[in-house]
């Protein structure tokens, strides 16, 4: 099932979306919202894998808060102004849903989110990495967290740490969201290996990793 919310700060608007939503078997709206900074504390507590997003809105444009948010869920803009499309593409939307969409326009959005959700989980079981001149591959069972130091990433393993040059920003993007987190601006950890939660650590063999303030929300939901 595909738990999704719409934004719009027409209330016409959001009765259209939870009409084609009904009628959608896989697609659960668990919430729409004609607050913005509403919409924006929900993504902060709750896991949502879908989101319309209509752009022009008061306060704060569709496309800024968007960009605001720590965890992004695959986004669909719902919107009256066609010439938002490029910007909504560049931002890595899936879709572009011109006001006034049909259900079945409607419908085309949500099966590219699901068939873009099964895929994602669709879990590898492994990562290879540059170890001095050599590739080589670990599995992600092994890894029990990983640490930026400099320019560099270190690979904390159960026997043996590889050190290996590359951005903790671009590794991320490479682990299953399933299986690692973000802890910290210099940590990712591997969920299945948490052995303790503290108010501002994690414990996981022995090892104790820090949670930055930025994190802590994100770790709490992503545990539940």
């Amino acid at each position: 099932m595909i738990k999704a919310i719409a934004i719009d700060d027409e209330p016409i608007a959001l009765d259209i979306v939870r009409m084609h939503a009904a009628k959608v078997p896989f697609l659960q709206l668990e919430a729409t919202f004609v607050n913005a900074f509403d919409a924006i504390d929900y993504l902060n507590k709750n896991q949502i894998d879908l989101l319309f997003l209509d752009i022009k809105m008061p306060d704060i444009s569709g496309i800024d808060l968007y960009n605001s948010l720590v965890r992004k869920p695959l986004l669909v803009f719902a919107t009256a102004y066609s010439e938002h499309a490029v910007t909504g593409f560049e931002l890595e939307a899936i879709d572009y849903l011109l006001k006034p969409f049909t259900f079945a326009r409607f419908l085309k959005s949500c099966n590219k989110a699901q068939e873009i959700l099964q895929n994602k989980n669709t879990v590898p079981s492994h990562i290879f990495i540059k170890d001095g001149y050599d590739t080589i591959k670990i599995l992600f069972e092994e890894i029990r967290y990983i640490e930026a130091t400099g320019n560099y990433l270190k690979y904390v393993l159960h026997e043996k740490e590889i050190l290996t040059r590359a951005t903790l920003k671009e590794t991320i993007d490479l682990l299953p969201e399933s299986l690692f987190i973000q802890t910290h601006r210099s940590f990712i950890l591997n969920r299945t290996h948490i052995q303790k939660i503290e108010r501002h650590q994690v414990t996981i063999d022995q090892h104790h990793i820090p949670i930055g303030a930025a994190y802590m929300d994100n770790l709490k939901t992503s545990l539940r």
